[in-house]
């Protein structure tokens, strides 16, 4: 048996893992998935982001962008409203990680998000991207609350301006 067959079986062994009934099993399938990189996982990994539990769903927004595939874009924007904060968050990184400015919009609405974390992880991958329709929005969070917030959108601005 080659090398590439292993692969391919154990890749297969981790997408079926990924509809398992273990949460860790379901967990530890997307994490494999996503840092090897398998690109034949991205339909079965799409399909566990509706997965009942937060941490499943995180860990496997944070394969998807570990893979780096574009088309997974569509798929990820709604987790943005995800009602765990983790999932969220995840999500805003894992756009990140893509750097597709069609995620900029979506984005964009996540620097209003409840959660400070969320907030952050928006600003940072806004200012990565470049996108300079984020720059009023970004201005907004000058009054944030919490300093962290207000430090990743200076950070924003200042890489977003200097593009200017």
């Amino acid at each position: 048996m080659s090398a590439d067959d292993r692969s391919m079986n154990s890749n297969e062994r981790e997408v079926l893992n990924l509809a398992g009934n273990s949460v860790a099993a379901r967990r530890s399938a997307a994490r494999k998935l996503g840092l090897r990189k398998s690109q034949c996982a991205i339909a079965a990994l799409q399909t566990a982001l509706s997965d009942p539990h937060p941490a499943v769903r995180a860990e496997v927004v944070h394969a998807l962008g570990r893979i780096g595939d574009a088309a997974a874009v569509p798929s990820l924007v709604p987790l943005l409203q995800d009602s765990d904060p983790s999932v969220r968050t995840g999500a805003v990184a894992a756009l990140g990680m893509l750097g597709d400015p069609a995620a900029a919009e979506a984005l964009i609405s996540s620097l209003a998000d409840s959660d400070r974390t969320v907030r952050i992880g928006a600003a940072t991958v806004l200012g990565r991207m470049m996108a300079v329709e984020a720059i009023l929005p970004l201005e907004s969070l000058k009054c944030d609350t919490f300093s962290d917030v207000r430090e990743a959108a200076e950070d924003a601005l200042a890489r977003l301006k200097r593009r200017r």
